[in-house]
């Protein structure tokens, strides 16, 4: 498969991004190579100014093993990965760090400290995970969620979910945000909840509980993401066909639906948690230089959006 083609998306999105100031980012313990390269990588292209932290010795020592350069960049020291989360946390409640960037820790040490009532960074809003999709064969960018978070969410976290999606694709600079309501076919059918569930959300989006975008649901994925399908079902939607926010039933649907596209259709798939009071950078081992640079990217956006909220706020 043509890599150029993959990329497209992306380096159009790192390209723009460019123009942005570097986002203040505390890593939460990058002590192995991939972690450290990856947040070293962003700090070059522009995309985000890196606060290490972890254990310093241990950091110095895998960047000078694997020739990582990370001349410059502050440390804070932390003996181990729960006082890693902590203080990378405690940084953005200082004000120093506007977004967070998962190290080598496992993803349930720092949400769990991002979530923690007294000392995290809680807003009204659930939190939840976009997938940022890449897929070769589809023209558009595709965003994804939730994923990666929210196991079986309620329709009320599913009001929190999409709102979260709709922002992120106005962070990215979507022209249009179509957002599809996925269940397993196109009509409300009361036997399948999901059917149900997706009818109340479009009715809350058309009496304003659910703000910038246009919405639809219940659609199968083919006719949310192919015309060819709309046109054999008839249905007459803005969205059925051109979807570019598709909303999963549930994490399970969400999760199989986003590595199909990886590993079927070579898609690349980068990823934000949101509804924190910053964006979560969350990267896997596996994933591409490419993909780790789009996630900061992507963070970056997020990140100049509520600072130019935040700006119009106390003017």
């Amino acid at each position: 498969m043509d890599t150029e083609r993959r990329h497209d998306k992306y380096e159009r999105l790192l390209e723009f991004c460019k123009s942005l100031p570097p986002t203040p980012t505390a890593v939460a313990h990058p002590c192995d190579e991939s972690s450290l390269r990856g947040a070293a990588d962003a700090a070059k292209l522009g995309l985000i100014a890196p606060i290490l932290v972890g254990p310093r010795a241990r950091i110095e020592a895998l960047a000078k093993q694997h020739g990582i350069d990370i001349a410059g960049l502050p440390i804070v020291d932390a003996a181990y990965s729960e006082e890693s989360a902590a203080k990378a946390v405690e940084l953005v409640r200082e004000g120093k760090a506007e977004a967070l960037m998962k190290g080598s820790l496992h993803t349930d040490e720092l949400m769990g400290a991002v979530v923690r009532k007294e000392a995290g960074l809680r807003t009204s809003r659930r939190i939840s995970h976009c997938f940022v999709m890449d897929v070769p064969s589809y023209a558009e960018t595709l965003i994804i969620s939730d994923a990666a978070v929210n196991i079986a969410p309620t329709m009320e976290d599913k009001v929190h979910i999409i709102q979260n999606a709709i922002d992120l694709a106005h962070a990215m600079r979507f022209a249009e945000v179509r957002v599809a309501i996925l269940s397993a076919m196109e009509t409300i059918n009361p036997k399948v909840p999901s059917t149900v569930e997706a009818g109340a959300l479009c009715k809350m989006a058309d009496r304003g509980q659910i703000t910038g975008a246009i919405l639809d649901g219940p659609l199968a994925l083919d006719n949310a993401i192919s015309l060819e399908s709309k046109k054999i079902k008839k249905i007459d939607s803005p969205v059925a066909g051109r979807a570019n926010v598709l909303i999963a039933p549930d994490l399970e649907a969400g999760n199989m639906l986003a590595k199909s596209l990886s590993f079927m259709a070579g898609a690349d798939a980068a990823g934000v948690v949101l509804g924190a009071k910053v964006p979560v950078i969350l990267t896997s081992r596996a994933d591409s230089v490419t993909t780790r640079l789009a996630s900061c990217g992507i963070a970056a956006l997020v990140a100049q959006v509520r600072r130019e909220a935040a700006g119009r706020a106390v003017t």
